[in-house]
């Protein structure tokens, strides 16, 4: 039997009488019912966009769409009991003839596949016959020597041409076969979806899913795109094996894990805000100052009496007399403010004179650092007052686990909601649609209708916003300092390259950065966990991030 003929006789899901039997009854059960009332809605929906009809004609057929999705609710709920039985049939049966067609799909591509190595290795015994008969040939032609070896270089050209025609045909028929077994899954869930009334079902989704992926993978993209992960796993499972040994203790005790997390919580928002510039194909490296700028101002409002430190030389400040909640509001919306003052200021130069990311925030960087060591001389604004702390900075006692003692930082909670938000808005809103567009390709985004200026300065805008928080949340951890936040900028670009932000704009994904801010922090706390000197902490980071940057410059040059 031939591969066409094969083919043909396997009858398919469409071609079977009593699953068509099946379908069709659930059509007409549905038809004046749940399909009538999604098919007016929509209708309904369109109306109210349309700017063709008039006011009181529209309601009007607004009116009469609304008393036919009534008649139509009575309908479905007349017919739901026996569109329920026989959906359930209906699923039972496609997934039993399923089996079966799609065994005898796999048989059939499975054959073809065997057919199709075999004529390749015949043909390649062919050309490679052909090719030594007639350099044979050659030889004894008796030609001068130059003129042989370029007929002989030719000859060996065009049998390496036909060797790698035939290996190119050989993968796309293999290609086509594997398309059809994993067409026949694909066909076998689309059915159940609308015998279901296009209903998903997740086991069936996760299936799909799954041989999807066993379709695709490919072990060379596999280690492209997560050989840096795999390596720093392999590093994280010999730092749990070495710690207990070293008499260090367990890594992975709670305490400990929590600790990281504490650790992790306000560089999450540095890294959250750096994201978006990424993403734009830009940088920040003022963000270490901007944590500094918006510390010392909380700092000096929550400080628990008079500071001692001059702002400008005006002081000693003293913001006791205020109650405290006040003072909280003063002090995170001063934070923000500020923070989102310098950092737009940094987003004109950029968004309208397209100046890199790198030079305006560099520019932005020193003037704060130069305003903020001249205004406070580079002395520390004092510890906060020990209630308010507590509040945001301190830690919930869960008990006693495995002999030690569990507490929860409070730290933890606004970075899980910074998460959220900042998800939120690169995934479900149009401003992160434009964001990726804009990264992607800036002029094609214009063209589009996009405004690359509103973006990029909308992005910076978000990014002081996430920075001004973050420095708020920074001041709870310590003591606050024209110094504070050094560094954290090279951190947090650090750790959404890491996390699959690509520098080359428009690639990435907030779940990158989140993953990267915790990894780098759970590196360096392992590597202090196991006596590490901190200077090598720093030859530790910096191949992380050198590997990081090169498989994605690789990935970036295959993609053109």
């Amino acid at each position: 039997m031939n591969e066409k003929a094969s083919v043909a006789e396997i009858k398919t899901l469409d071609e079977d009488e009593k699953l068509r039997g099946y379908s069709e009854t659930l059509h007409n059960l549905r038809k004046d019912g749940v399909k009538k009332i999604a098919d007016l809605k929509q209708e309904i929906f369109s109306l109210k966009k349309s700017k063709m009809i008039d006011s009181a004609e529209k309601q009007r057929l607004i009116s009469e769409k609304k008393d036919g999705i009534e008649k139509a609710k009575e309908v479905a709920a007349k017919n739901k009991a026996e569109e329920i039985r026989v959906e359930k049939e209906a699923v039972a049966y496609a997934n039993t003839i399923s089996k079966e067609y799609i065994a005898q799909v796999v048989l059939s591509e499975n054959e073809s596949i065997a057919k199709h190595k075999q004529d390749f290795a015949q043909e390649v015994l062919k050309i490679k016959s052909e090719s030594a008969e007639k350099e044979s040939k050659l030889k004894s032609s008796g030609m001068d020597s130059a003129a042989l070896r370029e007929e002989i270089a030719t000859l060996k050209y065009e049998t390496k041409s036909s060797l790698f025609d035939a290996r190119s045909r050989l993968s796309s028929a293999v290609g086509r076969c594997k398309d059809a077994k994993n067409q026949a899954f694909v066909n076998h869930v689309q059915k159940n979806r609308s015998l279901r009334n296009g209903k998903n079902k997740f086991s069936e989704d996760f299936v799909l899913n799954l041989n999807d992926y066993i379709y695709k993978f490919k072990l060379s993209k596999f280690f492209l795109d997560n050989g840096l992960y795999l390596a720093i796993l392999v590093f994280f499972i010999v730092c749990i094996i070495l710690a207990p040994i070293s008499g260090n203790g367990n890594l992975l005790s709670l305490p400990n894990i929590f600790t990281i997390l504490e650790q992790s919580s306000t560089r999450m928002f540095y890294a959250l805000g750096v994201a978006g510039l990424i993403l734009l194909a830009g940088t920040d490296l003022s963000v270490g100052r901007m944590v500094a700028l918006g510390a010392v101002v909380t700092g000096l409002v929550l400080h628990p009496g008079q500071n001692i430190v001059t702002f400008f030389g005006m002081g000693p400040w003293d913001f006791t007399a205020i109650p405290m909640a006040v003072r909280v509001i003063m002090a995170l919306f001063s934070s923000v403010f500020l923070c989102v003052l310098f950092s737009a200021f940094a987003g004109v130069f950029s968004a309208r004179l397209k100046i890199h990311p790198f030079i305006s925030t560099l520019a932005t960087q020193l003037i704060i650092y130069g305003l903020l060591f001249f205004g406070t001389s580079g002395t520390p604004v004092g510890s906060i007052d020990s209630g308010i702390k507590d509040v945001f900075g301190g830690r919930w006692v869960l008990g006693v686990i495995n002999g030690e003692l569990v507490t929860f930082p409070k730290l933890i909670i606004p970075a899980a909601i910074a998460i959220v938000v900042a998800w939120f808005i690169w995934n479900k809103t149009t401003f992160g649609k434009n964001m990726y567009a804009v990264g992607g390709n800036a002029e094609a985004a214009s063209v589009s209708g996009i405004s690359v200026f509103k973006v990029t300065l909308g992005v910076f805008i978000m990014a002081g916003i996430f920075y001004g928080f973050g420095a708020f949340f920074e001041a709870f951890k310590a003591n606050a300092s024209a110094g504070t936040g050094q560094g954290y900028e090279l951190d947090a670009i650090a750790a959404c390259v890491v996390g699959g932000i690509s520098f080359n704009g428009g690639i990435g994904k907030i779940g990158g950065a989140v993953l990267g801010v915790i990894i780098f922090t759970s590196l360096t706390y392992c590597l202090t966990f196991l006596g590490i000197d901190t200077n090598l902490q720093f030859v530790f980071k910096g191949f992380i991030i050198i590997a990081a940057v090169a498989l994605d410059s690789i990935k970036y040059l295959k993609r053109k």
